[in-house]
């Protein structure tokens, strides 16, 4: 009696470890909403946390859902190298730039569009860490920036610009002067020096038929 209760309790205990154990996960870390201008480049910027070391058989999955929640499409894979996509509405525009030894496996989206508005998601598997968060972008493609923003940036830049014209102005007007006021003191102190030479040769010719 004793031997099957303990077998049960055993067999019950190795049931339960494993769900009391924490299970290793990778962390996905991505910008939450991103607001882009309209036929610009983007960097979709997702970094990832794991329990364990950077393994070969990592992985990387890009997908998109637009604003009509449709179905998923593919937007980029990773895995030991980038794949380009042989087909849809992102091939020939997304790019990778991540570093994984740095946790990073960001990409760059090309052109954006109006129907690129929606969400993208980062998923990276990490073997044996291989469930966990999956990162969210949530993309906005506008017409233009703000006006304010653009307002700002112009006048910011604007005035950066004339002030250097003024620095550079009074500067130059500054050396000119320099330079008429040391040329009249060579010239005043040229004629002085003249006429001291003249005075001294007039006295000495006075002096000279005396002394005959």
């Amino acid at each position: 009696m004793h031997g099957p209760s303990w077998l049960g309790a055993v067999l019950f205990l190795g049931v339960q470890l494993p769900a009391l154990w924490p299970a290793a996960a990778v962390e996905v870390h991505t910008s939450r909403e991103v607001d882009a201008v309209n036929g610009t480049n983007l960097r979709l910027k997702c970094t990832f946390s794991s329990s364990s070391p950077v393994s070969q058989h990592l992985s990387v999955t890009w997908n998109f859902q637009p604003e009509d929640q449709s179905s998923h499409e593919p937007v980029f894979y990773y895995f030991k190298e980038p794949y380009k996509l042989p087909a849809g509405r992102f091939k020939e525009r997304v790019t990778w730039d991540g570093n994984i030894e740095r946790h990073d496996v960001s990409i760059v989206l090309w052109n954006l569009q109006p129907t690129d508005n929606g969400t993208f998601t980062c998923q990276v598997k990490n073997p044996p860490d291989v469930g966990g968060t999956i990162g969210e972008v949530r993309l906005r493609v506008v017409q233009k920036v703000h006006f304010s923003e653009i307002h700002f940036l112009a006048v910011a830049i604007g005035s950066a610009c004339v002030l250097m014209i003024i620095v550079v102005i009074v500067v130059i007007i500054c050396r000119h002067h320099r330079k008429k006021a040391q040329e009249k003191r060579i010239e005043v102190t040229d004629t002085e020096l003249r006429e001291k030479e003249k005075l001294k040769n007039t006295e000495e010719k006075e002096v000279c038929p005396l002394e005959d």
